[in-house]
């Protein structure tokens, strides 16, 4: 009888003790999962990349342009050059003119060209010649019917990275008071297939999600977007309206970018290639 007791007793407490766990349970057990997803969704949202200043970014594409090559240590042993400039790196100054004329034009030409025997290379040059060399050779010829002051410069910079040869072309025109006009090209070329390479094959070599690139660039442009709309608010100044929706703002489209010191990645937004302005937007990957 007295073991029976016992045993009431026992199951009684074990009764207890499960109820008070399940009280517990709905308390507080619940809580901690709220919050545990809370600080997921947190630490995603501190997990993606952060936007980059415009202007920074800017000054620093800008301060790239030495007019020279760099190989970073990369052999192109395996290059085959140009007949007659076998001498010269397989980028080199094809045109090097600094002239002035008073009240009428400044120009400083650093104009590069590929130093490579196959038919991409010689399509680089074709496109070099017709952006970048016929309005300076326009500039010349036409010298006496100018009306307007005219300064235009030409620079440019080239990096090698493993096997990606990248050349970025960067002129700047202004025209009397017109508005000043800057035009970026860029080329990336697989010295070893002699073929070119897109933005897209460069992601997926480097195993960076086209997804996540899309997502920067989307955010890089809203920002620059918005400097943009502060600056004319407060001077009055035209600026370019960025419409993110457009299409040229995903990886598939993207064909003005370049590979630069030690692999990094610019992807570069040069309005000016089509409208005469002078704004670019850059994003760093």
């Amino acid at each position: 009888m007295k073991s029976r007791n016992i045993m009431y007793i026992v199951i009684s407490i074990i009764c207890i003790v499960a109820i008070i766990l399940g009280v517990y349970y709905q308390m507080f057990a619940k809580k901690v999962v709220k919050e545990s997803k809370l600080n997921e969704v947190t630490n995603n949202i501190e997990d993606e990349p952060n936007v980059d200043n415009p202007e920074n970014l800017l000054l620093e594409f800008n301060k790239l342009f030495t007019n020279s090559i760099y190989t970073q240590g990369y052999s192109t042993s395996g290059v085959t050059k140009l007949k007659g400039l076998e001498g010269q790196d397989i980028i080199y100054s094809a045109y090097n003119v600094q002239e002035d004329i008073e009240n009428k034009y400044s120009v400083d030409l650093k104009l590069p060209a590929f130093n490579i025997q196959s038919d991409v290379a010689d399509e680089y040059n074709s496109t070099t010649q017709s952006i970048f060399a016929d309005k300076a050779s326009d500039i010349f010829m036409n010298v006496e019917e100018l009306t307007k002051y005219t300064i235009y410069n030409v620079e440019y910079v080239a990096y090698l990275n493993e096997n990606i040869l990248s050349l970025v072309i960067k002129s700047t025109l202004k025209e009397g008071n017109s508005p000043q006009r800057i035009i970026v090209q860029t080329y990336n070329y697989d010295i070893e297939t002699n073929k070119k390479v897109t933005l897209n094959e460069i992601l997926e070599k480097k195993n960076i999600k086209t997804r996540d690139v899309n997502k920067k660039i989307e955010r890089q442009v809203k920002e620059a977007g918005k400097q943009a709309e502060e600056i004319a608010q407060a001077t009055g100044q035209i600026v370019y309206k960025r419409d993110i929706n457009n299409a040229m703002y995903i990886t598939d489209n993207v064909s003005n970018f370049f590979i630069g010191k030690d692999g990094q990645i610019y992807i570069i937004y040069a309005y000016g290639n089509n409208n005469v302005t002078s704004e670019i937007d850059i994003i760093k990957l």
